[in-house]
């Protein structure tokens, strides 16, 4: 690429190239190398753009935790919980899901550097669990359901942790015969 010509969207772009890597390759591969080679770009770019490759990654867990939280801050109320909470976590990209989680797992302290841009239990899967717990604690408080709302979205969170970081090829199948058997049998339909 010639000198001087600007990239329309590079830190997206760096972050698309993050992810590929890390579904690919693992979190343990993932450097300043294999993002710029990814990203089709010039190695010393990533370092124009931020400080170091620990800025890169907290930018990069930032980033997708932000479109994880939009992505279920705003559950829908059909008046089925079991397929409003499946269709909130399902609406995630699964490999913005999948890279958040496993590069978490890797560095752990990232977390901390998200909660400190977006606030307390906001990095990566912690987002899911306070938007499950709200609306499951509004489907009680309505009598739709008679289960634990803090505990239900704890397990809901685990049953998704597994499942990305295993590779589930049938999440979809088995995240919903979770939620289902978490909720489910408890659940009340609106015509009850």
């Amino acid at each position: 690429m010639p000198r001087g010509v600007a990239i329309p969207e590079l830190r997206q772009q760096l972050f698309a190239a993050a992810e590929q890597v890390i579904i690919r390759d693992g979190p343990g591969k993932l450097t300043g190398r294999a993002v710029t080679g990814e990203a089709g770009v010039a190695a010393g770019l990533l370092y124009a753009h931020f400080t170091d490759f620990d800025d890169f990654l907290a930018a990069y867990a930032v980033d997708r935790s932000f479109t994880i939280a939009a992505a279920v801050g705003a559950l829908p109320g059909t008046g089925d919980v079991t397929a409003d909470l499946c269709d909130a976590v399902l609406a995630i990209p699964r490999d913005t899901l999948t890279a958040l989680a496993r590069i978490l797992v890797l560095r752990p302290e990232l977390a901390a550097r998200v909660n400190a841009v977006l606030g307390d239990r906001a990095a990566g899967l912690d987002a899911i669990e306070q938007a499950a717990a709200a609306h499951l604690a509004a489907a009680r408080r309505a009598g739709r359901i008679a289960v634990d709302p803090a505990a239900v979205a704890l397990a809901l969170v685990g049953v998704l942790h597994h499942l990305v970081l295993t590779g589930a090829d049938d999440l979809e199948t088995r995240l919903h015969q979770a939620i289902a058997a978490l909720v489910g049998s408890n659940e009340r339909s609106d015509s009850a």
